[in-house]
Parts: structure tokens; C-alpha cells; sequence
């Protein structure tokens, strides 16, 4: 190699280490946060429904009503207010139930929950300093912005604080259908960290603010790591799903193809535009 090439050579391999030092130091400052790794499922005692986890909901008379009106649905064969039965995702707060396994990536700008539920169960949680966008655009699992907090000074980080604001719906608690208020102006805050007696445990206290509401209403969700054997997979919920909903009735697909009531009683859809071009 020529003196004038390996001058050139050297000038560009110091370039690029140059370069590359804002990653490395990057790659480093990851050893102050905690290790969430893994895939994380629900442990035991802890359901998906908030009612065995936080006692009965303070509901607004309103809202009590209308939790009373689900609940008699139900038990007619009625669908409730389970959006999720439709394949509509589950939202903000309900998805932190875990219905299916769930990855957590931590980065310093953003954490990444991802569930393989109703084909886009995910989240970002921005913990880069941004504020509140002016006029984001709302989803089902709404806009989160975290903190990361040191809590006995050792230098790393204990716990993620997340605030989620700008969910659409509808929306529900949990499967039992405990309504949201239809305004959607929902605020969550969480409290996620590792449980100090068993780093394969990791807990989130979700407190939702919601008009539905007479208070704040919290509940505490604890996941299991697994480390064995893993195995991701994924759920599309328009595969095999025999719910069909015509207006506002639900129907069923029963096994041999036709379309069924749901409970006693129902009328069948208006075939209006179903003429019948053979009399």
C-alpha cells in the first residue's frame, strides 16, 4: 500500500471510529436501565378481569346503569361490550392484561411493548423528553409518555413512569365488558418495575382517570418472565372468528355455515337488499 493510500486509509478508519462513538457510549448508558428481556406472560393470581384484582369498579350512577345493562346482555348470550370480540384491539388499559405473551424493548428514547393480539397490540412509550404533541392522532392504545426514575440513588434506573393520554374507542376494562366513558378523554398513569424479591416478576400499577369514574381507579398487574423453551407466535383475530355484527345485533356463524341467533328471541338482520330475482 502506498504511503498516500494508507494515509487515506487511516484518515477514514478514524473517521468512522468517530462516528460510531456516540452509539458505543450509547450501547453502555443501557446498563443503567433494568433488564426487561424476555417474554413476559401474566403469573398466577393475576386475572385478565380488574374486578378480582381491585374490587368492584366507582362507577358513576350513570355508568353503573350501564354496567348493569352489560351484564344482563350477557347473560342473554348477548356480546356485552367486549369490542375485542369483533377484532377491534383491545386498547389502553385492557391490553396490559396480557392476553397473549408480550416483549418489552428498552431504549433510551423510546420502550416498545409488543403483543401478538388482534394482528397490532403495541405501544411506544416516549421517555426522550418530548412534551404532549398539539393535535396527535388518537389510537386504541393512546400516546404514552414514560420517565425513567432512579428511586434509591444507585445510578440506575427502577422504574418506568407512564402517562397515556389520546386513546380512541370504544374501549373496555377487560373482557367482562366494564365500560370506559365513551368520551375517550381517558388518563392512565403506570408505575412498571421489576419486583425487587424476584427479577423474573415484573409488576405495573395502572391507574386509570376516566368520567366513567367516581375516583381514580387503580390496579396492580404482575407478569412472569419466561426463559425457557420460548416461543413466540401470532393472532389474527379475523382468522375463524364466527362473530358477526349486523348494526348494532350480533350474530354467530354456526359450524356448518349459516348465520344464528345469539340469544332467545332475536330477530334475524333486515335482507333487504337481498332480492329474489327467481319469481
Amino acid at each position: 500500500m502506498k504511503n498516500r493510500d494508507r494515509g487515506l486509509f487511516c484518515a477514514i478508519a478514524f473517521a468512522a471510529a468517530l462516528l460510531a462513538t456516540p452509539s458505543t457510549a450509547q450501547v453502555l448508558d443501557n446498563a443503567k436501565y433494568p433488564n426487561f428481556k424476555g417474554q413476559w406472560v401474566r403469573g398466577p393470581g393475576s386475572p385478565n378481569n380488574w374486578i378480582p384484582l381491585a374490587g368492584q369498579p366507582p362507577l358513576t350512577p350513570e355508568y353503573k346503569k350501564i354496567w348493569d345493562d352489560i351484564t344482563a346482555d350477557l347473560k342473554a348470550g348477548g356480546p356485552g361490550n367486549w369490542p375485542s370480540t369483533f377484532c377491534i384491539p383491545a386498547g389502553m388499559p385492557a391490553m396490559m392484561s396480557l392476553y397473549d405473551p408480550a416483549e418489552i424493548i428498552v431504549t433510551p428514547e423510546t420502550t416498545y411493548v409488543l403483543i401478538s393480539h388482534n394482528d397490532d397490540s403495541y405501544r411506544r412509550i416516549y421517555t426522550d423528553g418530548r412534551d404532549w404533541p398539539k393535535d396527535p392522532e388518537p389510537t386504541f392504545a393512546g400516546y404514552s409518555i414514560g420517565k425513567w426514575v432512579d428511586e434509591d440513588g444507585d445510578g440506575k434506573y427502577d422504574v418506568l413512569e407512564v402517562e397515556t393520554r389520546n386513546m380512541k374507542g370504544p374501549r373496555s376494562f377487560d373482557a367482562s365488558g366494564l365500560p370506559l366513558h365513551v368520551d375517550n378523554d381517558t388518563v392512565i398513569k403506570e408505575r412498571i418495575y421489576l419486583d425487587k424479591s424476584n427479577r423474573d416478576v415484573l409488576i405495573d400499577e395502572v391507574t386509570t382517570f376516566d368520567k366513567a369514574l367516581t375516583r381514580p381507579w387503580t390496579v396492580t398487574k404482575k407478569y412472569v418472565r419466561e426463559t425457557k423453551n420460548v416461543m413466540w407466535f401470532e393472532y389474527n383475530c379475523t382468522e375463524n372468528n364466527r362473530h358477526v355484527q349486523i348494526g348494532k345485533d350480533n350474530y354467530y356463524v354456526s359450524a356448518d355455515g349459516f348465520l344464528m341467533p345469539v340469544r332467545k328471541g332475536q330477530a334475524p338482520p333486515d335482507l333487504k337488499y337481498f332480492k329474489d330475482d327467481t319469481k
